[in-house]
């Protein structure tokens, strides 16, 4: 029986790759904590953004909450003349706080009177984030409300 061993030559270099691969696989899990982080971080602005067109929103809507309501049958006109886009002078002071917004724009329309949906309020704010590509679709917030 030959009981032989493997000599120590035949097993140099096998600490060396042991080691390559714990820092590949280590190298593998820091890029994924990288990639996770980054995406946390824009999931974060995203919501930020979304969380202050809702607070634009609604702070519009409590404004027109606000109009004097002695005649009910011009409420509709008057939210129109002083809300609605891009002309109202009550529009055009809310649309300055859009600036908060990166590129920051909204539409606010009211049915008209008359109709069966007279004092229906929908209002669209749309903005485009810093990091989002030029030809990126816009980020949109709708809000609809009916004031009667």
């Amino acid at each position: 029986m030959d009981n032989r061993y493997p000599s120590p030559d035949s097993q140099s270099g096998i600490a060396l790759l042991e080691a390559l691969v714990a820092i590949l696989i280590f190298s593998v899990g820091i890029l994924a904590l990288v990639g996770l982080q980054a995406t946390a971080i824009k999931q974060s602005s995203d919501a930020r953004y979304r969380s202050e067109a809702a607070a634009l929103a609604n702070e519009l809507i409590g404004q027109m909450w606000l109009v004097d309501r002695t005649d009910s049958t011009q409420i509709t006109t008057k939210l129109q003349s002083d809300f609605e886009s891009p002309d109202g002078p009550e529009y055009k002071k809310w649309a300055t706080r859009l600036s908060s917004l990166p590129n920051g724009v909204a539409t606010v329309t009211i049915d008209d009177p008359g109709t069966e949906l007279a004092g229906r309020v929908f209002i669209t704010i749309q903005w485009r984030a810093p990091n989002d590509p030029a030809d990126a679709k816009p980020h949109q917030y709708l809000s609809s409300t009916m004031i009667q």
